[in-house]
């Protein structure tokens, strides 16, 4: 079943079911499906068929949820990207993508005029907001003639073209197939208990996996996506009372602020059954207030990628803090040496809580098939039928998966490897600690040395104190920080990912 047959089934299941909140706007799947034929019979008259590139950068918004649905009902590929790019990122995009049309909204009309200009678009072919000046009007083409109904697209046939977030290089594109992307929002419904008609908070971005996936597998159970357009602690909690917002499904640093924002205790979050978080680490301290403030009936780490989406997961992180869990359904996951060259052999398995490189199998149906445009992706990350997820972890005694990091990101000083989720997951413990990223740095001694970046708990903390305090814990000598930076906030991605790269660059002094 194609991904629009997929929408028009939960229509003829429920059509008077809320469907979609952004704002003011409230729709049923009957009121959404309408205009999502129209806009689908309006992108059509500008060409858009099946197998064509849409490019979408726009933040969260009713127009870029239905412009998701409208690609799949004509079989064409969605492909959302980060409206936080600069102009020579999204020049890059439009080039490798090759899209037949281009869609946008304020947010990045500055950046995106002069890409469009490069590309020689077609003004008709630009699809914007009734807030950009130029363009085709997405408010017109939802006035057009509406198709009637799925095109019918092939399992195997591509849908969604995410691109990684592009740490090193520029970003990858990876094409998703109706297949892969349906049986990874299945996988999320059952690994999480969704329930029919379960509302869920949609603030993780479109041009994320995680948000591709709230999107789909809620409007797979009927339920309702009560979108945000940006991300503010105390606005996401009066969202979640005033909706009724039933699951969770976010990355640990928007879970942080939600749980520490000090108005907190104001707000009745009792409707939220389901948790579950995503795209990093998070501290144990963190696991506990999320098991303790928000008492869900599940709470899971939900490890993937934007390649495979379900690699593993932990329904049980009260017994087991910090746990990745077992591989999810369809999955088989191994840990092999980790060799950054790219020599690792994936028939040959590391022994328990040895740490080494985790991969996974390319045979789930989830697994995308290659990247686009790169053969030196795939021969770097895929070996045979093993995709290669550049994560450190270790199996336990009983076979379940705890995670220690990125490779690029371990730290090696003094020809001793250092994590720095460890050294993280330590310093969150210490009640000076709001939140800490640790990086490595270059050091003529000791070829690096650990550094870590506070956003300190209170005033005039020091790092004697904080010293003191990994001098008193389980964490080995040689892994405590020789440096400390005090900041008042941590660079974060669009979707509230670490940006550990960008500490790298802090010219701040260190002590």
């Amino acid at each position: 079943m194609d991904l629009g047959t997929v929408f028009y089934a939960s229509v003829v299941r429920d059509p008077q079911m809320l469907a979609f909140v952004d704002g003011e706007t409230r729709l049923t799947y009957g009121e959404w499906y309408e205009d999502i034929m129209k806009l689908a019979g309006g992108l059509s008259s500008l060409g858009l068929g099946r197998g064509d590139h849409f490019l979408c950068t726009m933040r969260n918004r009713y127009e870029m949820a239905t412009l998701y649905w409208a690609c799949q009902m004509l079989a064409a590929v969605f492909t959302p990207f980060n409206w936080r790019a600069t102009g020579k990122e999204l020049e890059f995009v439009i080039q490798n993508a090759g899209p037949k049309v281009v869609a946008f909204d304020e947010s990045c009309e500055k950046e995106m005029f002069p890409a469009i200009a490069s590309a020689n678009f077609e003004k008709r072919m630009v699809v914007t907001t009734d807030e950009v000046k130029i363009g085709t009007k997405i408010s017109d083409l939802l006035k057009s003639e509406p198709i009637e109904g799925p095109v019918g697209a092939k399992d195997f046939d591509t849908c969604l073209m995410l691109y990684t977030s592009g740490t090193t290089g520029q970003p990858k594109g990876v094409p998703r197939s109706h297949l892969a992307e349906r049986t990874a929002a299945i996988s999320v419904i059952a690994h999480l208990g969704y329930k029919y008609g379960y509302n869920s908070l949609c603030v993780m971005p479109l041009f994320h996996t995680m948000g591709i996936r709230v999107l789909l597998s809620t409007t797979m159970i009927n339920g309702a996506l009560i979108n945000m357009r940006s991300f503010k602690a105390d606005k996401a909690l009066n969202v979640i009372e005033a909706e009724n917002v039933n699951s969770l499904f976010l990355v640990p640093t928007m879970l942080h602020d939600i749980l520490y924002s000090e108005k907190f205790k104001n707000f009745n979050t009792s409707s939220v059954r389901n948790v579950a978080y995503a795209g990093m680490a998070m501290v144990k301290t963190l696991e506990r207030r999320c098991i303790e403030l928000l008492k869900p009936e599940v709470f899971a780490n939900y490890y993937g990628s934007s390649e495979i989406f379900t690699f593993t997961v932990c329904d049980h992180l009260e017994e087991k803090a910090g746990c990745a869990g077992r591989p999810g359904i369809n999955q088989v996951i191994r840990v092999v040496r980790a060799d950054i060259q790219g020599g690792g052999d994936p028939d040959i398995l590391l022994p328990c809580n040895e740490i080494g490189e985790v991969i996974a199998s390319m045979r789930s149906p989830e697994a995308f098939k290659r990247y686009w445009k790169r053969p030196d992706a795939d021969k770097k990350a895929i070996r045979g039928d093993w995709y290669f997820t550049g994560d450190l972890g270790y199996m336990d005694k009983d076979g379940e998966l705890f995670l220690c990091g990125r490779i690029d990101d371990m730290i090696i000083s003094g020809g001793e490897n250092i994590h720095p989720e460890e050294v993280e997951d330590t310093l969150g413990e210490c009640d000076l600690v709001e939140e800490v990223a640790v990086i490595g740095t270059p050091d003529h001694k000791w070829g690096q040395k650990v550094v870590a970046f506070v956003v300190p708990a209170k005033i005039n903390v020091t790092p004697e104190a904080l010293d003191k305090f990994c001098t008193g814990s389980a964490l080995a000598r040689f892994k405590r920080p020789r440096s400390y930076v005090f900041v008042e906030s941590l660079p974060k991605s669009a979707s509230g990912k670490l940006l550990r790269r960008m500490l790298r660059d802090v010219n701040g002094k260190t002590t």
